[in-house]
């Protein structure tokens, strides 16, 4: 019984070892892979093996704004379609610019008045770069005239002729610009203290009147004896802000006529307040220096060219 036991384990083992050979034996594949992962398309069509993207795409082409600071460069919008406009007015060749300027597709007081005349422009929080718009133009396909951004002055000094500099516009700040002339001689950036600029020339758009309030510049630069002045207190208590004080009243103390005339106005309000956090503002006023209007009231094709030429932005009505 013991012999035929052994060999029937033989025969088994025999048996075995004819099928292994017969399946390809030392060349079967298991015996040199591993176990081998599900392709994308098993696994339900997945990217499980992609990088993550970036905002703007590893292969995207990039175009050098060589008006930005730094020769910044940014996403090109070669393939962003360009708008159409009736009779036969075309965008033109666009500006590497285009989306990273805009204007505000409206007018204010077109063809009446030069000095009320007004277009906005701005570059959005998320442009990423600031831009310099030296040697920039607007232009009216209608009429063929056009006029160049001049430069400005970023803190205006009253009473003296101010040095200038090119424009620039950072993220998330805009201009004003209007086709007549600056009514204190030169484009500016608007600041806290500019309303006092109200009181002797007239301004369209309005300037903003949010000049620090007479009552606290009172308490804060009026000095030792201030809580004593009670005349002084309250003629200040009814003062508007931006307003300058022409004729101080004779019946106050030279104490308080002193602070009236050096701090209740632009200059003395600048050298207060200059270096606060707040003092500049993110709008420009930019003056074209027209003695006409530029825009037609109707049938116009308005359009932003950058320092070559190229088209920025372009809006008609």
């Amino acid at each position: 019984m013991e012999m035929h036991d052994a060999w029937f384990f033989l025969g088994v083992f025999v048996f075995i070892f004819l099928i292994w050979i017969a399946t390809g034996g030392p060349l079967h594949p298991i015996a040199f892979t591993g176990p081998t992962l599900a392709g994308p398309g098993a696994l339900g069509g997945g990217t499980y093996l992609s990088l993550p993207s970036t905002s703007f795409g590893l292969g995207s082409s990039n175009v050098s704004l060589p008006g930005s600071s730094n020769g910044v460069s940014v996403p090109g919008n070669s393939g962003t379609p360009l708008p159409t406009f009736v009779g036969g007015s075309v965008f033109g060749d666009p500006s590497p610019y285009r989306g990273i300027v805009s204007m505000n597709h409206y007018v204010s007081g077109t063809g009446s008045d030069q000095k009320k005349e007004y277009i906005e422009i701005y570059v959005p929080q998320n442009a990423g770069v600031p831009v310099d718009l030296s040697g920039w133009t607007f232009s009216s396909d209608a009429s063929g005239s056009s006029a160049g951004i001049p430069q400005g002055t970023e803190v205006p000094t009253s009473g003296v002729v101010n040095a200038s500099q090119n424009i620039i516009l950072s993220p998330g700040e805009r201009a004003i610009v209007i086709s007549g002339q600056s009514p204190i001689g030169s484009s500016f950036r608007e600041n806290k203290c500019m309303g006092y600029f109200s009181t002797f020339q007239s301004f369209y758009p309005s300037l903003p009147q949010n000049c620090p309030t007479p009552s606290n510049e009172l308490e804060s630069f009026y000095g030792a004896g201030y809580i004593r002045d009670q005349a002084c207190i309250e003629y200040v208590n009814k003062i508007p802000r931006c307003q300058v004080t022409l004729s101080p009243p004779v019946n106050v103390s030279g104490a308080c006529q002193n602070f009236l005339i050096t701090y209740l106005n632009y200059n003395g309000c600048v050298n207060a307040h200059r270096n606060d956090t707040d003092f500049k503002s993110k709008t420009w006023r930019i003056y074209l220096g027209r003695t006409s209007p530029m825009w037609r009231t109707k049938n116009e094709l308005v359009k932003l060219l950058d320092i070559n030429g190229k088209t920025v932005d372009a809006f008609s009505y």
